[in-house]
């Protein structure tokens, strides 16, 4: 049972509007927790999510943000903390993918999704880390991929910022814990949101071929991995790196 776990809580979730993110707001929300989110150009969908949030009788914040700007990271922050109060869950969510061959990929390719991912989550932390230390509790929880451990093709610079959120992730944890704050990362396999859906039936085919689950995951099934490193269950989680993928990577 999760009803009420984080009841009290607040909970910021970058990129929370769609997919992943906004099954992971909600599954917080439905654990008790008020939830204030960022987005990117998504407005309709993110006032949506807040409205879901408030039917589940908790309180819901929603701004556009790019997090690949600590400036816009902390305007967010700011009003996030003044709507709802301080941080105690951050879920680092927010995430881009260019693709194409290695060879064709340009410095601003490289730096779009490197700051989204990397920096983003980097400076994301960072801003609500004081607040956690001066509560002696907080939660951080940072998106990666299991592409960070296995790497793909026409992917190079977003294996390499999810696999960097791991490295930061091991990190932290380190200087976090004995502050009472915990700094775990989640490493989903292939997930039907719209972007992977844009891959088209074929993509779907081959990867419901080549993994043992014999499917693609759903974005609440990911939710339910951040709703236990974020409650009481996930206590003794530190630095690690959960990856529910059907089996595309066992470790």
């Amino acid at each position: 049972m999760t009803e009420g776990v984080l009841r009290g809580q607040v909970a910021y979730v970058t990129g929370g509007s769609r997919g992943i993110g906004r099954a992971i707001a909600l599954a917080l929300a439905g654990a008790g927790a008020d939830i204030a989110i960022c987005h990117l150009g998504d407005p309709a969908m993110a006032e949506s999510l807040v409205q879901a949030v408030v039917a589940q009788g908790r309180r819901g914040f929603q701004m556009e943000c790019d997090v690949a700007s600590p400036a816009a990271i902390r305007a967010f922050a700011t009003a996030a903390e003044a709507a709802l109060g301080s941080c105690d869950i951050l879920v680092n969510n927010a995430g881009i993918n260019i693709r194409g061959p290695f060879e064709e990929i340009t410095e601003a390719d490289f730096d779009r999704v490197m700051d989204v991912h990397v920096k983003g989550m980097f400076f994301m932390a960072q801003v609500v880390y004081p607040g956690m230390v001066g509560r002696g509790r907080g939660r951080i929880i940072s998106i990666a991929s299991q592409l960070a451990f296995k790497g793909g093709p026409l992917a190079t610079p977003y294996c390499a910022a999810k696999a960097g959120i791991i490295g930061f992730t091991r990190a932290l944890a380190w200087e976090a814990a004995p502050q009472g704050v915990l700094v775990n990362a989640i490493a989903p396999g292939p997930v039907e949101t719209d972007l992977t859906r844009a891959r088209g039936p074929e993509w779907r085919r081959m990867i419901e071929d080549s993994i043992p689950a014999g499917r693609l995951g759903q974005p609440e099934e990911i939710a339910a991995t951040a709703l236990l490193l974020a409650g009481p269950g996930g206590s003794f989680y530190v630095g690690a790196c959960l990856s529910p993928n059907g089996g595309d990577v066992m470790h």
